[in-house]
């Protein structure tokens, strides 16, 4: 039987860790999931069809960003950013809340929203729960993120509380604003980074019945350990029969953890960005290519992969286009690095749907926690 549009089945579970998968408007994603950042409708340096040969099944795109330029009215214009973008798969946007308050000058938060000044040229916006939503579905986006307020770090207590109660009324916004049926609309859970008002964001955000729950307001500056903590024994509280979606997070011990946690969904720049500046994750831990070492080293990048770049290029290659400032750099470097992501969660699914689990987490644990 055909299930409707926001079904989701856990298929197998290993602990706290969760193989599922989720229908959304344009067929199902498998989870444990790595979502590329695709911030302007581009995922940086790689093609569409790329992305799905190295087997991304969801990519995000920045509601902040394309409202600014070039225009949610514009994509739908152009037949919606799937098209304009072409990509075929699901697409997840989020509010716009975190850009707003991490790259807007002159931000003023009110009840009604947030006006701020954009980055690009210091024109003045507004955005809402409502304008967040009206922008998103404009855009035709599988899965919505209702509007949050991205907390600084650190905060006091009495802004926590502030922040997290509206966020959660501007939640409740959101969810009216909603008219695109296809669109699945996931809730934020807020609270800074102290277990008491974590539990109290969830309860208040899980209170909205909504297809996803996601844990926002991470990856702000905070000890990694503290995100690693309060995830463990934030995540295994969240509803079971829903999908998971820890945002904006992060290196691969970061997901490994996660997961173990109890999270499903993942995004994060990192992959991406950080191949730009030279540095690549592996089976054997983090490669900075800049190093003299690598000069004349003739071997793959990592031995164990069967990505593009590890068949066909040297260590010493991939050092010297780094070096030298070539474009093709950033793309083969890329590549590499979302090959490594996607095969990371696909590896954690197969896993748990095969009972092993635990002996796959100690393998990742044993390579990545010293090069974390």
């Amino acid at each position: 039987m055909d299930q409707a549009v926001g079904h989701f089945e856990v298929q197998s579970q290993a602990g706290q860790a969760r193989a599922a998968r989720l229908k959304t408007a344009r067929g199902y994603v498998n989870t444990p999931v790595f979502m590329p950042v695709g911030t302007k409708a581009t995922v940086k340096g790689m093609l569409p069809e790329e992305l799905k040969d190295l087997g991304a099944q969801i990519v995000l795109g920045n509601t902040y960003h394309l409202h600014l330029r070039p225009g949610e009215d514009i994509i739908k214009r152009l037949g919606g950013l799937h098209k304009f973008m072409n990509w075929p798969g699901p697409i997840l946007t989020d509010s716009g809340g975190f850009q707003v308050f991490s790259l807007s000058q002159l931000t003023t938060v009110k009840e009604e929203g947030v006006e701020f000044r954009s980055h690009l040229d210091g024109a003045k916006h507004f955005l809402s729960p409502e304008t967040s939503m009206q922008i998103q579905m404009a855009l035709g986006s599988d899965i919505i993120m209702a509007f949050d307020e991205c907390l600084k770090y650190p905060a006091t207590p009495e802004e926590v509380r502030k922040s997290m109660d509206m966020t959660h009324r501007w939640l409740i916004r959101s969810k009216d604003a909603m008219t695109r049926e296809d669109s699945l609309l996931f809730g934020i859970v807020q609270g800074g980074l102290d277990f008491k008002y974590r539990q109290e964001s969830l309860q208040q955000i899980t209170s909205v019945d909504l297809p996803g729950y996601a844990l926002g307001g991470f990856s702000v500056g905070e000890p990694i350990e503290l995100m690693h903590g309060l995830v463990k024994e934030v995540a295994p509280m969240m509803p079971k029969n829903k999908p998971r979606y820890l945002m904006g997070v992060g290196t691969p011990l970061d997901l490994v953890l996660a997961v173990d946690a109890g999270m499903d969904m993942f995004d994060c720049v990192m992959p991406t960005r950080v191949a730009r500046n030279g540095t690549l994750f592996t089976w054997q831990g983090r490669v900075s290519i800049k190093r003299a070492e690598y000069r004349e080293d003739n071997s793959p990048l990592d031995p164990e992969c069967d990505c593009y770049t590890c068949k066909n290029y040297s260590k010493a290659y991939l050092r010297h286009l780094f070096l030298s400032g070539e474009m093709l750099s950033a793309r083969l470097n890329t590549i590499h690095n979302l090959h490594f992501y996607l095969t990371l969660m696909n590896r954690m699914r197969q896993a748990i749907l095969e009972g092993t689990w635990e002996d796959f987490r100690a393998h990742c644990l044993s390579r990545f926690v010293v090069s974390a």
